[in-house]
């Protein structure tokens, strides 16, 4: 099969013939219909000090992806060959402290597939049978190839209460573009968006957000403490893993707010934690990926009811050999998601 492959610990990716994975008998072989490119892919392309620690070449990428299952293992009774469906790519235990009381999304045994393993920028993937999720057939198939980000967005958002509170989202790559849809389709009365990124404030304002500033031209708490009669916002969503944004973040929202921070910073943080954090009496949650599996029922949830409208995201489109030209748009940060085709483009 065809697949885009980290061969050596350098700089880039290639494309390569690999063999299809054998599948045991609690698996099931997918062939992948639409992969999409995530912000980790560019740190492996890019090969830096994370990436350097974590990945083993050879290995093929990718965690965001939809497809129809080619066949199952003997033990798979849920799945069968012909369903279209999606996975989560994050595989738990199932024994350590936090898959027994319900926490399996921070395993302490976490692997993920497309880092750890083999995954879905191929023509076939191999997937426990246990991470499958079946898609509903009314879900898009460019929708379910983003379902993993999605779903980072949902969980962010929906870590408390959101429906008649005031948003503010730092950062709009995907994600925070993402969050800004789904704050809206979830009942938040304002979306207040910060992006330096002159192409992504344009997203924001496409994907719902009520106030989109650029803290490099203005000061944004202080915009948004006068939009909101000097109270500041409820809810922080935290996405760009900028300190300064941070900084900012913290200090727009309200005593008694809540910060849900999802953005990797790649550098220490300085956070006034007396004024910000303890005086304001704050919550703050560090959000990682998605709850398995509540998180997937609440999105897919909405994307059956049509309340997530995510059309300005998608624009680039891409047979799986073009990834070059792909993952240079997206590093330039010309682009929202792009989508790539192992078998070709679609007719």
């Amino acid at each position: 099969m065809k697949a885009l492959r980290k061969m050596q610990p350098a700089r880039g990716l290639s494309f390569e013939s690999a063999t299809v994975p054998a599948i045991g008998p609690t698996d099931v072989l997918v062939r992948v219909k639409t992969a999409s490119i995530c912000g980790t892919d560019l740190h492996i392309y890019g090969w830096d000090r994370w990436s350097q620690g974590r990945i083993k070449p050879p290995i093929t990428l990718g965690h965001e992806f939809c497809g129809v299952v080619e066949r199952v293992g003997e033990e798979v009774a849920a799945v069968k060959a012909g369903d279209f469906v999606s996975a989560e790519m994050h595989v738990n235990c199932g024994h350590c402290h936090q898959c027994r009381v319900g926490e399996a999304h921070i395993c302490q045994n976490l692997r993920i597939i497309g880092i750890d393993q083999d995954g879905a920028f191929a023509e076939f993937v191999k997937i426990p049978a246990s991470n499958i999720i079946k898609l509903d057939p009314s879900i898009p198939e460019h929708y379910g190839a983003i379902l993993d980000p999605l779903g980072n967005a949902v969980h962010t958002v929906l870590a408390g209460p959101i429906a008649g509170r005031t948003v503010l989202v730092t950062g709009c790559g995907p994600i925070g573009l993402m969050s800004i849809a789904v704050a809206k389709a979830c009942g938040s009365s304002t979306v207040f968006a910060t992006e330096t990124n002159e192409h992504r404030r344009t997203m924001a304002r496409k994907m719902g957000a009520d106030v989109v500033v650029n803290p490099a031209a203005e000061d944004a708490v202080k915009k948004i403490l006068g939009e909101t009669s000097g109270t500041g916002v409820d809810v922080l969503l935290e996405m760009s893993g900028n300190p300064t944004a941070i900084q900012q973040g913290f200090q727009a929202m309200r005593a008694g707010g809540r910060a849900s921070l999802l953005g990797i910073p790649t550098e220490s943080v300085p956070l006034d934690l007396v004024n910000d954090v303890i005086f304001k009496g704050a919550t703050v949650q560090g959000i990682y990926g998605r709850r398995m599996y509540e998180t997937w029922v609440q999105m897919t949830a909405l994307l059956k009811a049509g309340r997530l409208d995510l059309e300005p995201l998608f624009g680039e489109r891409a047979p799986l050999e073009n990834f070059e030209i792909a993952f240079a748009k997206l590093q330039g940060g010309l682009a929202g998601k792009i989508l790539l085709y192992p078998d070709g483009m679609p007719a």
